[in-house]
């Protein structure tokens, strides 16, 4: 499945609104029942108002119901893959499993998979 998730995530990508950074990133999500969900960036010129392709995608999902996920690939157009921001990385702590994969990719394809517990060992949680 990880092909297809690439394909989606940089075609989320190509619609991200990323005047200011020139980074466009994309996500594709995958809920425990096999659902996918895109996002892309969406800039703001007061920063605190962007919102990164990972939340946009989680976003959606739970709007329309899902809460558990399986799996996410974060794609950008950078050189070197990107990881999930803090911000993205404590979002996906209420909705992840440990288990559950993540992975990063270019331009050149998928660079690296971890699962989230990798990814994020300590997240904050009540």
């Amino acid at each position: 499945m990880s092909d297809s998730l690439y394909k989606i995530a940089v075609d989320y990508a190509s619609r991200a609104h990323a005047p200011y950074s020139k980074y466009l990133v994309g996500a594709a999500l995958v809920t425990n029942d096999g659902k996918v969900f895109g996002g892309c960036n969406v800039e703001n010129s007061s920063y605190g108002g962007t919102v990164c392709a990972e939340r946009v995608a989680i976003l959606k999902a739970v709007s329309e119901g899902y809460k558990n996920f399986s799996e996410i690939l974060v794609y950008t157009n950078s050189d070197s893959p990107w990881p999930p921001c803090s911000i993205c990385q404590q979002t996906m702590a209420e909705f992840f499993s440990e288990s559950s994969k993540v992975h990063l990719a270019n331009n050149k394809g998928i660079q690296k998979t971890m699962t989230y517990k990798e990814l994020n060992p300590y997240p904050f949680k009540l």
